[in-house]
């Protein structure tokens, strides 16, 4: 998190302040980033890598001379998010002093939108930049039910439609706030935790996935959801004035479904 760009040199904040924005940033956005945790990540190649190779080539017309033809390489460009936030600078000045509760608000609300954004653009698309993988599954979404206790059934017959398909395991799924709370408040028949039922049938992870609608069941074999990181999330200064520092929460990266039939939708 020191790349020149950020121009955090230019913050009035002290070398203590910055690891304390930035040890709060990594532990609010360790959670929150559930994409992560069900896709293959790669990176980060730094803040001036713009593109992703895709291997592949459309052909040019009218080449320049006879006898020739032309290729033209596909890439797939990085998109970037910023999230803005301002801090106090008393509070800081008060941290540096030690104060162990510095308000930090600003930037946890910045982490938690970002991180949301991410989560969107990975599962459910960024029109006009990404193809999430909710939308390029080429399966008909399934009902998860207004009750968890029916989850079981319908988990386990996304499972199955992968299984049909040739889609090795393990499986994880992402999980909408509301569908992950009410997982983990049921039990099942003879008070057996619904969390562990669903464990066994991916026999992979569960995932908590801030801005996922209703739940997605992916394969975790490897190469089917590739994350490219560019810049990965940094703080950056924006301005000061004698009141409030101006700061920002950016990363820069692609993404892409390698393979849409690894995955299924489960509508809320």
């Amino acid at each position: 998190m020191t790349m020149n760009h950020l121009l955090r040199g230019h913050a009035p904040l002290s070398d203590a302040g910055w690891q304390q924005l930035d040890e709060e940033a990594r532990e609010r956005l360790a959670p929150a980033l559930g994409a992560r945790k069900l896709v293959d990540f790669s990176g980060p190649l730094g803040w001036q890598h713009s593109a992703t190779n895709l291997g592949r080539v459309s052909a040019l017309a009218d080449p320049p001379a006879e006898g020739v033809s032309g290729l033209r390489r596909e890439v797939l460009p990085l998109v970037e998010l910023r999230a803005d936030f301002a801090l106090s600078r008393e509070e800081m000045r008060d941290a540096d002093r030690g104060a162990a509760d510095p308000d930090l608000d600003p930037l946890d609300d910045a982490a938690r939108e970002i991180a949301l954004a991410e989560n969107v653009a990975v599962f459910h698309g960024w029109r006009g930049a990404i193809a999430g993988i909710a939308e390029r599954a080429p399966y008909d979404a399934l009902a998860l039910g207004e009750k968890a206790q029916g989850y079981p059934r319908q988990i386990a017959g996304a499972v199955e439609k992968l299984l049909c398909e040739g889609i090795g395991g393990p499986y994880g799924i992402a999980l909408g706030r509301e569908q992950y709370r009410l997982v983990v408040e049921t039990a099942e028949n003879g008070g057996y935790p619904l969390l562990d039922h669903l464990r066994k049938i991916l026999e992979g992870p569960i995932v908590w996935t801030p801005g996922v609608r209703g739940a997605v069941v992916v394969s975790l074999r490897g190469g089917d959801f590739l994350f490219e990181s560019g810049q990965d999330l940094s703080i950056g200064y924006d301005s000061h004035d004698a009141e409030v520092i101006r700061l920002y929460l950016q990363e820069s990266f692609s993404f892409r479904v390698a393979t849409p039939e690894a995955a299924v939708a489960l509508t809320p």
